[in-house]
This record gives C-alpha cells, sequence and structure tokens, in this order.
C-alpha cells in the first residue's frame, strides 16, 4: 500500500500520526505550509523559543488563528488542534507522539532534542543536518538502541540524494558518484556575512527587504553547508569523499556523467564510488546554462554490452563513451517535503537517510588568520568554513568539528586555511553534543584509523 493510501486509512480511522515540531522558522513554516493539506497527520504541538514568532509563521503561512489557540497539549490531543508553547521536553516526552520533527537548526540543541526524543521512545526526522554531520552515527545508534529510528528529512539534499543511491543500487547499478549542485568559486570559503549579498547577486536592500539571514545564506555560499550535507550523505550510504575536500567542478547538466567519472578515464574522482558537489560556475565566474545548482544527481555505471546497449537505446543521459549514465531532480523543495519523512518512518519503519557508520566529518577551518583569544561564530560566519574530509583523516588532525565550533575560544592563533583542532579551542565539555562526539569518536575511530 501506497505512503498516501497508507495516510488516507489513518485519517478515516481517526488514528492519525500525532507530530511534534522542535522550531518553526523558515524550513519548519515550509512544512507547516504542507500539514493541513496532508490526510492522517495531526501536529499535536510546536516547540520554539518564540511562540509569538512561531504563531507569525502559521498565520504567513495559511493556518486559522483557532487552530492553535489550545491552551494544553492535552487540549490540543481532544481538540485535534494544536499547541504553541516554549516547552519542548513536555512535547517530547508526551506519550501521544509518534514523530518528532527537529527543525531548529542549532546543532548542539538539536542533538540533546534527540537524544530526550530516543529516551521517550519517539522516531526523529532531524532537520539540522548540522547535528548530524558530526555526530548522526552515533545518533542512529542511540535511536536503534531504544527501539525508534532516526532519519534525515526528505526536501533537504542528503535524504534526496540517498533515496537516487538507493534507486541505483536496488536496480543493480554500481554508485560512481552521488552529491548536490552549488554556486561555487574558491574565495567563496572565506565569505562572511558582509559579503553573501554581493555574491549572491542581491543588494543588502533586497535582502532586507526579504528578511533573509545573512549568517544562514553565508552558511550555503562559503561551502560549509555542502559539506556538511556531503557528510551526512557519505555516512549514510558508505560511499567515499575526496581525500582533500570537495572538488566543485564546473559543469551542466549534460556535463556531469564526463566529470563524475574516475581521473583515469578523464574525470574528476579518485576513485569510483564518491560523493562531489557540482558547481553551477566556470572556474571564470561564467554562469554555466542549465545548471543543477538547486538539484541532486547520481552517476551509475554500465557494467556489460548489454546494459551500454540499453542506455543508447532509451537516449539515457550518458557520458561520451556511454559508459557513465546521470539520474537527476534539478531541485529541491525544502521544508515542503518533509511529509515523505514523517509518513515514512512512522508508517513503513523506514528512515529516508540515515547514517550507517563514520566515513566523513567536517573540520573547522580558518577563513583568515585567527588570533588567541578570539570567538568562533560557526557556520556561516566571520571566522571558519567547513571542509568534507574522510572521517580517518579528521582523527588523525584531533579535528573540531564545524558543529561544535560556535560561541567557543581560541587558546592559540591558528592560520587562515588551516583546519582547527580540539587543543585549539576551550569547548565546553558539559553539553551533550560534545559527549556525544566523544563517544563517536572512541566507538567509530579504531574503524576508520
Amino acid at each position: 500500500m501506497s505512503l498516501h493510501a497508507q495516510l488516507l486509512k489513518r485519517a478515516a480511522e481517526g488514528r492519525p500520526i500525532r507530530v511534534a515540531l522542535i522550531g518553526a522558522g523558515k524550513f519548519g513554516s515550509m512544512y507547516l505550509a504542507q500539514i493541513p493539506r496532508t490526510p492522517g497527520v495531526h501536529l499535536l504541538g510546536i516547540a520554539d523559543l518564540s511562540p509569538d514568532a512561531a504563531r507569525a509563521n502559521l498565520a504567513r503561512v495559511g493556518w486559522a488563528p483557532q487552530r492553535t489557540e489550545a491552551a494544553s497539549l492535552a487540549e490540543a490531543l481532544q481538540q485535534g488542534s494544536t499547541h504553541v508553547g516554549e516547552d519542548w521536553r513536555a512535547l517530547v516526552s508526551h506519550p501521544a507522539v509518534d514523530v518528532v520533527v527537529e527543525c531548529t537548526g542549532h546543532p548542539i540543541a538539536a542533538v540533546e532534542h534527540c537524544l530526550a526524543a530516543f529516551a521517550n521512545g519517539k522516531h526523529v526526522v532531524n532537520v539540522t543536518v548540522e547535528a548530524d554531520a558530526f555526530c548522526g552515527p552515533l545518533l542512529a545508534r542511540r535511536a536503534a538502541e531504544a527501539g525508534v529510528l532516526y532519519s534525515l528529512a526528505f526536501g533537504d539534499q542528503p535524504a534526496l540524494i540517498c533515496d537516487l543511491v538507493d534507486w541505483a543500487r536496488c536496480c543493480g547499478f554500481p554508485v560512481v558518484a552521488a552529491g548536490r549542485g552549488h554556486k561555487w568559486l574558491p574565495h567563496f570559503s572565506q565569505s562572511t556575512p558582509e559579503t553573501v549579498w554581493g555574491y549572491y547577486g542581491l543588494t543588502p536592500e533586497q535582502a532586507a527587504r526579504g528578511g533573509l539571514n545573512p549568517k544562514m545564506f553565508n552558511s550555503f555560499l562559503d561551502g560549509s553547508k555542502p559539506a556538511i550535507e556531503s557528510s551526512a550523505v557519505s555516512n549514510a550510504t558508505g560511499l567515499g569523499v575526496p581525500s582533500n575536500g570537495l572538488l566543485y567542478p564546473p559543469a551542466s547538466v549534460e556535463d556531469i556523467p564526463f566529470v563524475t567519472r574516475p581521473k583515469s578515464e578523464g574525470g574528476v574522482l579518485e576513485r569510483k564510488g564518491m560523493v562531489e558537489v557540482i558547481s553551477s560556475l566556470e572556474t571564470d565566474g561564467r554562469k554555466i546554462p542549465y545548471d543543477i545548482r538547486m538539484g541532486v544527481w547520481v552517476t551509475v555505471e554500465g557494467e556489460t554490452e548489454y546494459i551500454r546497449n540499453c542506455f543508447e537505446e532509451y537516449n539515457a543521459h550518458t557520458d561520451p563513451s556511454g559508459r557513465y549514465f546521470t539520474l537527476y531532480k534539478r531541485w529541491h523543495l525544502i521544508g515542503l517535503e518533509v511529509g515523505q519523512s514523517v509518513a515514512s518512518v512512522a508508517l513503513r519503519g523506514e528512515p529516508t537517510g540515515a547514517a550507517t557508520g563514520w566515513y566523513a566529518d567536517v573540520v573547522a577551518t580558518a577563513k583568515r588568520d585567527l588570533r588567541a583569544g578570539e570567538v568562533l561564530d560557526g557556520e556561516g560566519g566571520y571566522t571558519v568554513w567547513g571542509k568534507l574530509l574522510p572521517a580517518a583523516r579528521s582523527v588523525h588532525l584531533g579535528g573540531l568539528p564545524l558543529g561544535l565550533a560556535h560561541g567557543i575560544k581560541l587558546l592559540r592563533p591558528v592560520q587562515q586555511g588551516q583546519p582547527l583542532s580540539w587543543d585549539d579551542v576551550a569547548v565546553d565539555t558539559g553539553t551533550d553534543a560534545y559527549k556525544l562526539r566523544r563517544q563517536m569518536e572512541a566507538l567509530f575511530a579504531p574503524a576508520v584509523g
């Protein structure tokens, strides 16, 4: 039975999937816009640091005010309405909740939310991929130990890439490479919230008019978010990562199967079975026509002459040799697609992507020469950007994960372009995020060393 048919059945039986949402910002609002149009789902509650802002976002996406007037979770359950408040602990511990959607974008808080949800027997759809990037393998293990599921969020590119990889492998194709697109030039890694709009092609006035967050947008531009998402894909699929960071080869959709081949065959890959990100800009800054900037892709290999003949007969999108074929989605719809994950987790018992091992890491790297005493401001800020590295190399370096490079002080100077290590910073060792990361290193490091 399809997921939609199962949702209709649950609606008819009066047994909706009951969802708790933590964080009602932009991504969360996009999911909220779809919930009233999805059968068999009841959003029991929203927890947000600013309930008033959450209500404003609900109004923005078209929710009627009376749908969120419940004074308590008990009242919301009885009325079939939604409670809005600040108490995320009460929300994730409520016995009626089936699935928690973690949507704060704050990696340290997200780890705490996920662990609490597991402890209360709740499945988790984790939108905050920044947390998955530095401790996703252990989050997935903790969920399994609690008898629940941990999942990446459909609509975000990692889950969509995982879906393409799964399609390829289920069809019997070896995966040569998989990844997403991005607007990239090397100097973007030094971008700050002050330079981001120029690179994006917006004026500060246009950005302010749209209410756009410069730090958040800069986390995409400076390469941090592509590295974070590529790490999540690698850890979920077992695909390898480049030994010294993403290469961002420029390519149109037409050229993806050409560049995502091994170097020995004219491509850019160190070997078959890698993650990579395709740039929508030529190295001189010219925009590539028909790019994959907002999309995802997978390149597979036709191993036999018969399969390659089939590619040719059906006009498949291959490289000039006819051996490598790329399937792609040119767009992703962010939070508008999260319902797919919620339904899959609750009804099929299947995550839409989850870490199966520790293969990749994202290490905080200096954007400029940093001085002792400076305070790091995390992805998208003024001090560091995230570089994708093999987990084994990160362990060897003692690399500081980007997700923990928030609000901590440097103990010694670090030169521009250098990765930061644990020894460089005074980290808060009391957070769940720090403890889980260190536990993961102890558990997984021997396997990746």
